[in-house]
């Protein structure tokens, strides 16, 4: 069974009863279910019930149709098409100004009439298929975005680890990664200047060529070997990326790591006690043959690393204050898995418009 598609509905304001009628008239030809107005007043209340199209005159006998287009658009989206036997053309924009999509003079020929009516829904139906591309697209980019995190607990004893990633779109710049090692683990904690699609893109380059040089033993060689080959790219897209980048050896609990402008790794000890780690230069892509030094951390029993992105930082005035907090959440929790979500939902705020990330690592207590 085939469903009839709603019939359009017009509002027809205007004071000229002959006109008025040629109006109703070939809008109703047109298929439009339409309902008439005299004046101002009247145009509103019935603007209000509803319409999808509203011819409107520019003189009325109890208002201009300048200040009902303007009242009309406090409320409605219709289009709005303003029909006038004024010629002056600072007139005419002003009515166009005020949220008109089109206006036409009098005498106008009902040919013109309907070209102008057909030319605005049409606009409408190009922009509502445009719109259900420009959906799918980014769904589909949020699933492969959602689908180059981790995807399983890594199974490490001694050691939890967890993260979670919520873009301010529905993809963002932030990522993270992990992958098991035969020391440990490596992981990383990127964020991808800007926001949207051309951000991910970035991170997603990134979180590729991090990979390709996880068999490089040198640490400093591998994060080097790697911002040399990102930062063609970076040039190109004027952007830089925020980098931290950890390599695990469990059986001593020591994080080799190098923070290139990311600066929010946090070490908190097992008594609740933190320290931020320093950053060894600016983000990849700041500007060119940029070099970082490695750093090391011990986590002792009981230690956590917590790798948070910026976008929690917008909520707290200092770094300090952002530093305790994000210790009392990895502490006060009973997991690593429960200290993200915490995190996540710290960031859960309207001061809040950045993509927020996090990932913690805690080696179990003795």
């Amino acid at each position: 069974m085939t469903v009839s598609p709603e019939p359009r509905r017009a509002l027809v304001v205007e004071d000229d009863v002959d006109i008025r009628g040629l109006l109703v008239q070939i809008l109703k030809r047109e298929g439009f279910t339409v309902t008439e107005a005299a004046t101002a007043r009247e145009g509103l209340e019935k603007a209000r019930a509803g319409a999808d199209l509203i011819t409107l005159d520019l003189n009325l006998p109890d208002g201009d149709g300048v200040e009902v287009c303007r009242e009309v658009r406090e409320f409605s989206d219709a289009y709005i098409l303003m029909i006038t036997a004024r010629t002056d053309e600072i007139e005419r924009l002003t009515g166009l100004e005020t949220g008109a999509d089109d206006y036409i003079s009098k005498p106008f020929s009902p040919r013109e009439l309907v070209a102008r009516i057909n030319s605005l829904f049409r606009r409408q139906s190009r922009q509502a298929a445009a719109d259900v591309a420009h959906a799918d697209e980014r769904q589909r980019a949020a699933e492969v975005q959602q689908n180059l995190l981790p995807r399983d607990r890594l199974a490490l004893p001694d050691y939890e680890l967890a993260g979670r990633f919520r873009p301010s779109r529905s993809v963002g710049g932030d990522f993270y990664d992990w992958y098991g090692t035969a020391d440990g683990l490596h992981l990383t904690v990127a964020d991808a200047m800007g926001k949207g699609m051309g951000a991910a893109l970035v991170a997603a380059t990134v979180r590729a060529i991090m990979r390709s040089v996880a068999t490089q033993p040198n640490l400093e060689t591998a994060f080097a070997t790697a911002a040399r080959a990102t930062e063609a790219d970076l040039e190109q897209t004027s952007s830089f990326v925020t980098l931290f980048h950890g390599r695990l050896d469990a059986a001593t609990g020591v994080v080799g790591y190098v923070d290139a402008g990311h600066g929010l790794a946090l070490h908190v000890m097992a008594d609740g006690s933190a320290e931020r780690l320093p950053s060894a230069g600016p983000p990849v892509g700041a500007w060119p043959d940029q070099t970082w030094a490695a750093g090391t951390v011990q986590l002792e029993p009981g230690d956590a690393l917590a790798i948070v992105s910026d976008g929690l930082l917008d909520i707290y005035e200092t770094v300090e204050e952002f530093t305790e907090a994000v210790a009392g959440v990895v502490t006060a929790s009973a997991g690593v898995e429960e200290a993200c979500a915490a995190l996540l939902d710290m960031a859960d705020v309207p001061e809040v418009a950045d993509d927020v990330t996090v990932v913690i690592l805690q080696r179990s207590p003795a």
